[in-house]
């Protein structure tokens, strides 16, 4: 009787342990085989294990369309972040033709926001966007930089700069003015053909090919990063010269061709602006404050532009959009301040 019940009990024992073996096996299999299940709310925790260089990678990795390594980048500083007049800034307005725009809501998640300045670097991550902080060096970019002004210049250098490095380091890119309103995700649009190097919005369609640095797709190879680098290098004899002039003095000699660089002109009817407005809101991809001096006089407009493309919607009626009045007016605004 002893032996029996000893037996019997360590038979008890016994499947237990096999029991509890058996979950094991089980719960082990499935955390195997589906390492997702546990990270769904957290998607960025996967991403820790690559052990970013720098501050500019770690951005560039988190943002980074899925093994395309393609990344929208826009540049912000205090002037973009804070109100103007009617309590709206401009990076509200960016953001919100995102939301409102068709098919553009998850391009959020691949948006890469450059701060000029601290300012703009903490509404940028109350915002809980891609952020990264451009160095300065000790130049103060800060303030609102009026077009062709020696401080809007040095910015938009310094944009070059930045970008030249973001190609380097293998990530294709979408620039994009913070004036720029994505109403419509611009992929459709932009040509497959990867012998294209660089697809680039106009100011119009008319007389040639007017560039315009405010909205353009570069893949990164060994001919856009010479093409930066070089356009980065005439600064230095381009005293007075916005980046986009030094830009389209290079088209025009001939550089582009010794490179063997191709480039795709992208039409005013896909990618507007206000230098001429698309005639087609079935059509339109991007709107651009273009032709228009100063922040406050690009929010009042742009406001009006929102509104235009929330009426489209709605009716799916094709009309002309609000005049940009503020705009033209802004050319002789001879009493306009600055933001500081």
């Amino acid at each position: 009787m002893f032996i029996s019940n000893y037996s019997s009990g360590n038979l008890v024992v016994v499947i237990a342990l096999l029991f509890a073996g058996a979950l094991y096996i089980c719960f082990s299999s499935r955390l195997i085989s589906d390492p997702i299940s546990g990270l769904r709310h957290n998607g960025s925790t996967l991403r820790t294990i690559k052990f970013p260089v720098d501050e500019l990678e770690a951005a560039l990795d988190s943002a980074a369309i899925g093994n395309n390594k393609t990344v929208i980048i826009t540049m912000v500083n205090k002037a973009y972040v804070e109100e103007v007049e009617g309590g709206r800034t401009m990076l509200d307005l960016f953001l919100e033709s995102f939301w409102e725009g068709e098919g553009t809501v998850p391009l959020l998640d691949h948006l890469m926001v450059v701060a000029a300045d601290q300012t703009a670097y903490d509404r940028c991550r109350f915002r809980r966007l891609h952020c990264y902080k451009l160095e300065t060096e000790g130049v103060d970019l800060q303030g609102e930089k009026v077009y062709m002004s020696n401080d809007f210049i040095e910015m938009m250098w310094r944009r070059t700069r930045l970008l030249l490095d973001v190609l380097r380091r293998g990530y294709h890119l979408i620039f994009t003015d913070t004036d720029v309103m994505w109403l419509r995700s611009p992929f459709s649009r932009l040509s497959n053909n990867r012998t294209l190097d660089m697809q680039i919005s106009v100011d119009s369609g008319i007389g040639g090919h007017l560039i315009n640095t405010g909205f353009y797709y570069v893949r990164s190879n060994n001919r856009t990063i010479a093409l930066f680098q070089k356009w980065y290098d005439m600064r230095l004899n381009s005293t007075g010269m916005k980046e986009q002039d030094v830009l389209i003095k290079l088209l025009d000699s001939g550089f582009f061709n010794q490179l063997g660089l191709t480039v795709g002109f992208l039409n005013t009817t896909h990618f507007s602006g206000f230098c001429q407005d698309s005639t087609d809101m079935g059509a339109v991809t991007t709107v651009h404050a273009n032709c228009c001096r100063h922040i406050s006089a690009k929010v009042f407009d742009l406001t009006f532009v929102l509104r235009d493309w929330k009426r489209y919607k709605a009716s799916h009626v094709n009309t002309k959009w609000s005049s940009h009045a503020k705009c033209w007016g802004s050319w002789n605004d001879t009493h306009y301040s600055p933001k500081i």
